[in-house]
């Protein structure tokens, strides 16, 4: 790690030992990320639950069979979601890579953990995450895949066993990292971690174990298995509704970013380009490579879940097992015009969340709740009846995994922060409620948007310039100031 580097990262690890102190003392004195069954007691029963966490890289909330896709069949996936609970409404509260994964790990929004980036910032180490804790109270834990934190592919604290890889890593003979020793392997990647997760599975020997498998798919550049790479020959996939959507009304940015691109050198090279004030129309393709290898790299994921349960299987403790999978993020398809994340828009911060535990969950259950990444650590640590830290920011999932009523949240805040290399997307901070979304950007001077998911799913008209919304704008503007708050918000990036 060059100087510059370990200067950002001694800075970041001070900001999330201030940030965590605050907290911990407010969700202490509010009980929060504590259920009635996970006061630090064991679960019922003899043996406590195994953890398999599985995700995926930008695969979209309907990037599955189950959800009724035209051609992509998961047939793993959807085992999961008939075994088990499928969570309707799962949302990440950052939609990028690094920022949600160490969500997922420290159960913290990411201005808290500090990782707002995929610059290369790493969370605190000092921060208690399920992989320490569930250590601490006797698991086994292991981290095989993409952990895209941090410059270094070396082990980090909290996992008995490693194998990972630098940033986003490649598709075909990639680098790896086995507990610290670098090497060459020889395969495709979603292959190659199955292999490795089926060999931690086997050699558990009876002792509780958490495994988080970390797939590269469905990233790009999208590169399906070679064995896929002529999946679904005949698929034309369907415009999306909102492709007609010429961004009129709604800020100035989003129109940039389709004219100029995202990037910092495509923004530099366009920048004499004009930015109209509505989009013209644009022939969609329904058979462009790109869009059909993003599914075709998904078919090897699915069968890595399949690997995985039968191997569970093999060992006794399937049934024992907490399997979960989710995504890091959703992915847009060309709806609004857009391609990749970050925005506060539908397609982008929902991802698929399934939970299989028959001793809890019962089979074929939607939960319509809404559900984030942050609540993915205090589950863990609830079922296993280790203590949830008072200062992880999201919820256990125990009681609607168990389909109890609980009185659940009904709105969410969410975070982007400008990333150099992406300087045409601006930060912005927004919340979510049952009925609206709202989003402001706090940095530049811009609309703000407002959509009213009831009457407008596609978030097609922008609600926030309209004499009759006033009322709804500012009482989502209150709610948003006030979560803000309570969250302990604030911009790493600003100093």
């Amino acid at each position: 790690m060059d100087k510059a580097s370990r200067k950002g990262s001694a800075m970041q690890r001070r900001m999330s030992r201030r940030e965590v102190i605050r907290w911990s003392a407010a969700a202490g004195a509010a009980g929060l990320a504590m259920s009635r069954w996970g006061m630090g007691g064991r679960p019922a029963g003899n043996q406590r639950p195994n953890f398999v966490f599985i995700y995926t890289d930008d695969q979209r909330y309907d990037a599955m069979s189950c959800m009724g896709h035209p051609f992509l069949r998961t047939p793993n996936m959807d085992r999961l979601a008939q075994e088990g609970v499928r969570f309707a409404n799962a949302f990440v509260v950052n939609s990028l890579c690094s920022p949600s994964r160490a969500c997922f790990l420290t159960g913290l929004y990411s201005h808290v953990h500090g990782v707002v980036d995929n610059m290369g910032t790493e969370y605190d180490h000092a921060l208690p995450t399920y992989a320490t804790e569930l250590q601490k109270a006797g698991y086994q834990t292991a981290y095989i895949g993409k952990f895209h934190q941090g410059a270094t592919a070396m082990p980090r604290p909290g996992f008995d066993y490693w194998l990972s890889f630098r940033g986003q890593g490649q598709y075909g003979d990639p680098a790896l990292n086995e507990n610290g020793r670098d090497f060459k392997a020889k395969g495709y990647m979603t292959d190659l971690l199955t292999d490795y997760a089926v060999r931690f599975l086997k050699q558990t020997g009876g002792k509780p174990f958490c495994m988080t498998l970390a797939h590269k798919a469905a990233h790009a550049p999208f590169t399906p298995a070679e064995r896929h790479a002529d999946a679904f020959p005949d698929a034309k996939m369907a415009e999306p509704a909102s492709w007609k959507d010429d961004l009129s009304g709604k800020p100035a940015w989003q129109r940039e970013l389709a004219v100029r691109g995202m990037s910092k050198k495509e923004a530099a090279a366009n920048a004499n380009k004009k930015v109209p004030d509505a989009l013209p129309p644009e022939t969609w393709n329904p058979t462009l490579a790109s869009r059909l290898n993003y599914y075709r790299t998904l078919l090897a994921v699915d069968e890595s879940i399949g690997r995985v349960l039968a191997a569970l299987e093999e060992i006794g403790q399937l049934d024992n097992t907490v399997v979960m999978f989710a995504s890091d993020n959703g992915f847009f398809m060309g709806e609004h015009r857009f391609h990749d994340k970050r925005q506060m828009y539908e397609e982008s911060i929902r991802i698929p969340l399934l939970v299989r535990y028959p001793k809890l969950a019962k089979a074929g259950t939607v939960n319509r709740q809404m559900v984030l990444n942050i609540d993915v650590a205090p589950t863990f640590l609830d079922l296993a009846g280790a203590k949830v830290p008072a200062s992880m920011q999201g919820r256990s999932l125990r009681p609607l995994i168990a389909g109890e009523k609980a009185d659940w949240r009904r709105q969410f805040l969410y975070e982007y922060f400008r990333e150099e290399s992406y300087p045409t997307i601006p930060t912005m901070v927004g919340i979510r409620t049952e009925r609206y979304t709202y989003v402001r950007y706090p940095e530049i001077q811009d609309l703000d948007e407002m959509y009213d998911l009831e009457q407008d799913p596609l978030q097609m008209r922008n609600l926030a310039q309209e004499p009759k919304q006033a009322e709804t704008l500012g009482r989502l503007r209150e709610d948003l100031d006030r979560l803000m708050k309570e969250t302990g918000y604030r911009n790493p990036k600003a100093g």
